[in-house]
């Protein structure tokens, strides 16, 4: 997939809005559907190293006929997905032995912090 999809920001239901210049459509990227092999030698990578660089990543693209890109965003999206795995299995474990995890980290003492705020127009 490098064909390019609909149009962005375009809405059938009413006029264009004043960020459209009625100039040429913005295009959206099809989303990469990755092949079976692929996945499994990208995630084999994954295990080895989370970070991907320079010749490496030039090289695995190549072997996998994929652009540099599409590794690269891959290694992006699949540490973001294994730092939620990782807080997930932290939660777990915690709320196992009976320590209540917080939401987030905002939501301690936010309220205090609230408060403290001062809202300034420019």
């Amino acid at each position: 997939g490098l064909e390019l999809s609909h149009c962005v920001g375009t809405n059938s239901l009413g006029p264009a809005g004043p960020w459209r210049s009625g100039g040429p459509c913005k295009m959206k990227r099809a989303r990469t559907v990755f092949k079976p092999e692929q996945l499994e030698r990208l995630e084999q990578e994954f295990l080895k190293q989370q970070y991907m660089v320079g010749t490496e990543r030039v090289d695995l693209a190549a072997t996998l006929h994929l652009t540099e890109t599409q590794v690269k965003v891959w290694f992006q999206n699949r540490r973001i997905k294994w730092r939620k795995q990782s807080m997930e299995q932290k939660a777990a474990k915690l709320s196992q032995f009976g320590v209540i995890q917080p939401a987030s980290a905002d939501s301690t003492g936010s309220k205090d912090h609230e408060e403290d705020t001062v809202d300034v127009e420019l």
